[in-house]
């Protein structure tokens, strides 16, 4: 039987080389299929109702919902015959986040979607009007304008959005050095691929020891255990999402052997 792989969206396909940011209003009415992106999503309900399926979980759309998608997730998006659904859709990198943004989104594992409450609604949605502004116009420092915009949206979301759970579990992270935070993008981004402790430290420029321990008492768990954490993850969207044969999953995940994928699994 031959499986179809889940479309992995690339930068080179959806961004634009000279920013890392883009918008679009996107207007759903039919199936969108299972996929995945190198970049970041956010994504917000003007109007309609639909499905989506993330990471194996059933969300209704709904005006005023608000999705924050990373490298490791997995979505698609289902319509009724006859029915829509109209959002903001921005696509952005890690280079839109300013280092504090990045420390909260890591330190609270924050949900893939938060709902906003209706006098809050207008609010955001106007925030989303001023991005879409700023990005078709010809207006001095209307990146930075963006940037800042962005900046404003992802707070809002992640105080609404609660800590994630089923994940890493942990105490609010904190960072001590800089350079963790942005290693820890680095690994979100490149998990899936054979990392080793030495070539993180590297993109880190820290000396794999340094690198190690500062690791682990900004995180509260060692670089092995939060590399295995995340590779857990993606296999457990995959599998829910899905259906690829496990062998598949295994290696897509970043896994050497299979009898170390389920061994791993397991225990989880």
């Amino acid at each position: 039987m031959n499986y179809k792989q889940p479309e992995r969206l690339t930068n080179q396909h959806y961004m634009v080389p000279s920013s890392p940011f883009r918008i679009f209003y996107h207007t759903i009415q039919e199936h969108i299929e299972l996929h995945w992106h190198e970049f970041y999503e956010l994504s917000f309900v003007v109007s309609g109702e639909g499905k989506q399926i993330l990471n194996g979980i059933s969300y209704t759309m709904k005006r005023g919902d608000l999705f924050l998608l990373s490298p490791a997730d997995f979505h698609e998006i289902y319509v009724e015959n006859g029915s829509k659904v109209e959002l903001y859709n921005v696509i952005f990198s890690e280079e839109m986040l300013r280092d504090g943004l990045q420390e909260m989104l890591f330190s609270r594992m924050v949900e893939n979607v938060a709902v906003i409450k209706l006098e809050d609604i207008l609010y955001i949605e106007s925030e989303f009007q001023r991005l879409w502004a700023e990005e078709h116009s010809l207006n001095i420092g209307n990146q930075l304008m963006n940037k800042n915009i962005l900046e404003r949206i992802i707070i809002e979301f992640i105080r609404r959005s609660g800590e994630k759970k089923g994940f890493i579990k942990q105490k609010s992270i904190n960072f001590e050095n800089k350079h963790i935070t942005k290693t820890l993008s680095y690994i979100q981004h490149h998990f899936r691929e054979r990392l080793t402790l030495e070539q993180v430290a590297k993109e880190a420029q820290l000396s794999p020891t340094y690198f190690s321990k500062y690791f682990s008492k900004a995180t509260g768990i060692s670089f092995q255990s939060y590399l295995q954490e995340l590779r857990l993850q993606f296999a457990k969207s995959l599998i829910k999402s899905s259906e690829l044969p496990i062998t598949e999953i295994c290696y897509a995940c970043g896994f050497n052997t299979l009898t170390h994928f389920n061994r791993s699994f397991k225990q989880k």
